[in-house]
């Protein structure tokens, strides 16, 4: 099963420059947020694997705009294709805007879907817009990650955990891929093309 991770930065390659054939061979789209929603939209429609996302920090007219065609998994623990994924967008709160969370409010979140992961025998893809504290966050304080991230991971032991947030124009070298325990850590900026299982 090939996925394409996606996040942050419409990929040229896939949305401005598309041609047939670009998505052939995909079988899961996932977004980590901050992406326009009529992209979203056009990647569902131009291939034939569904798409899943959750919602970046600067995601405001998702509500009125919904990507058509895609589906939200937002606070839900769904199974696709054999999959378990865990949706947690949003980034640490620092402006008051929509999508933003404290690091109390995002613990919550994950302490709300405890049944759901105990009756799915757990979960193999976190689906995130921010990082893990410590593993590919920011310095600044808008792209600091969630510690409660950590306790999920190190809990649940996901194969991978999935992000965005932190642009590769943000850090001197963008390091895509680490690892923490059993978990996979991946930043999808713009667009990451991952073999299931394996690493992409």
């Amino acid at each position: 099963m090939k996925l394409l991770l996606i996040s942050d930065r419409e990929s040229e390659y896939l949305w401005d420059y598309y041609q047939p054939g670009h998505l052939d061979g995909i079988d899961l789209i996932l977004s980590c947020g901050d992406l326009h929603s009529q992209y979203l939209s056009f990647l569902v429609t131009m291939g034939s694997a569904p798409l899943l996302y959750v919602h970046g920090n600067h995601d405001k007219t998702y509500d009125q705009h919904p990507p058509e065609g895609c589906r939200c998994v937002e606070d839900s623990l769904v199974t696709v294709q054999g999959l378990r994924i865990l949706g947690l967008g949003g980034s640490i709160l620092y402006s008051g805007g929509p999508h933003q969370y404290t690091e109390r409010q995002m613990a919550r979140r994950i302490q709300r879907l405890a049944f759901q992961l105990w009756r799915a025998g757990g979960v193999d893809i976190v689906l995130a817009h921010a990082p893990m504290e410590g593993y590919g966050d920011g310095e600044d304080y808008a792209h600091r990650g969630f510690s409660c991230f950590l306790h999920l991971v190190d809990k649940y032991r996901p194969r991978y955990f999935i992000h965005g947030h932190v642009h590769a124009n943000y850090v001197a070298r963008l390091e895509r891929v680490r690892q923490r325990g059993e978990t996979t850590i991946i930043n999808a900026y713009e667009r990451y093309t991952l073999d299931w299982p394996g690493r992409g």
